[in-house]
């Protein structure tokens, strides 16, 4: 009997692991050519897996397919995959949620850190020749008078809540699917996202990008917030309503942001983000360590090697089960 094919999309990282992953479960595996739907298709006619990183795959190209099981993401969004019609298809949608877990939750404590204490603009004052303690700009802050508002509370939010409780901050916690109860043993305070948006002296996201969360950080939702405060988001550029967010820093609303991802990466040699002093940019990098590297790769492949084994996955629509292909 053939074994099943398993066309890989499109992916970024160096070598070939996806690939040589696949191949040693006895999984025939190839690259696509492009990540464009027509290439996408006439790669994968046959194919009953599809490792995706950035390519756009949407109804049409399901159907184009139609021996697919199964999308496995190479990272933790799933954003570019039209979740809603794998699961009328019935086609298991899986992410690796487990890669980078601890490195976005320092990346973005790092972040929180860096801004709350102003350290880029200490930095630029010594190497302008001034020697000046109390000229933090944005802040120079004391944890335990400050509330971080943390919106989602799953793994990576969670560790966050729980880093800046350690630290001495009062943590506001905004997740609907959390259960309170886990939000005050981690020392937080439940609250909703309106709520935890208006009293935030930094807030940090930590939500998926969904229809609904499109611009969850809008001029409306910035409007409510303290004069001064910050803004962190090492989770999904389109989020925040990025021009938006830059009025808001210019006009004083905003003391401050700390971005890892952008509305377009890379970011846009003409963004009004680059000009500005308070933010704090570093190019989506916050799931890197070595380790991590290592590490993503295997897991998307192995996605799609137990999911076809019947072993678990972190299956992002278990409703699939309820369609057929």
């Amino acid at each position: 009997m053939t074994a099943p094919f398993i066309l890989v999309s499109d992916c970024d990282l160096p070598g070939t692991v996806i690939e040589d992953t696949l191949r040693s479960s006895g999984l025939r595996a190839d690259r696509a050519p492009a990540s464009d739907p027509e290439a996408l298709v006439a790669a994968g006619a046959d194919a009953t897996g599809l490792v995706v990183q950035w390519a756009s795959v949407g109804a049409e190209v399901m159907d184009r397919l139609p021996n697919l099981r199964v999308i496995s993401r190479v990272g933790i969004g799933y954003d570019m995959v039209d979740v809603e019609a794998a699961t009328a298809r019935g086609i298991a949608v899986a992410n690796t949620p487990g890669y980078c877990i601890e490195e976005v939750a320092a990346h973005t404590i790092a972040m929180i850190m860096t801004q709350a204490r102003g350290l880029p603009a200490y930095d630029r004052a010594v190497r302008a020749g001034t020697w000046k303690a109390v000229d933090a700009r944005p802040l120079a802050v004391r944890p335990s008078t400050t509330t971080v508002s943390v919106l989602g509370f799953g793994r990576i939010g969670s560790m966050v809540a729980r880093g800046c409780r350690a630290l001495g901050f009062r943590v506001l916690v905004a997740d609907p699917f959390a259960a309170a109860e886990a939000v005050h043993d981690a020392g937080c305070e439940p609250v909703e996202i309106a709520d935890a948006v208006a009293r935030a002296d930094i807030l940090t996201l930590h939500v998926p990008l969904t229809p609904e969360t499109h611009h969850l950080i809008d001029a409306a939702a910035l409007a409510t917030m303290k004069p001064g405060a910050v803004v962190v988001n090492t989770c999904r550029g389109p989020l925040i309503d990025e021009h938006a967010l830059a009025e808001a820093l210019r006009s004083g609303q905003l003391g401050a942001a700390a971005l890892d991802v952008f509305d377009g990466e890379p970011l846009a040699d003409d963004s009004p983000l680059r000009g500005l002093d308070q933010v704090l940019l570093s190019p989506h990098a916050a799931w890197y360590s070595p380790e991590a590297l290592a590490d993503l790769p295997v897991h998307a492949a192995r996605n799609i090697v137990d999911f076809l084994a019947g072993a678990p996955v972190p299956v992002v629509n278990p409703g699939y089960t309820s369609h057929t292909r």
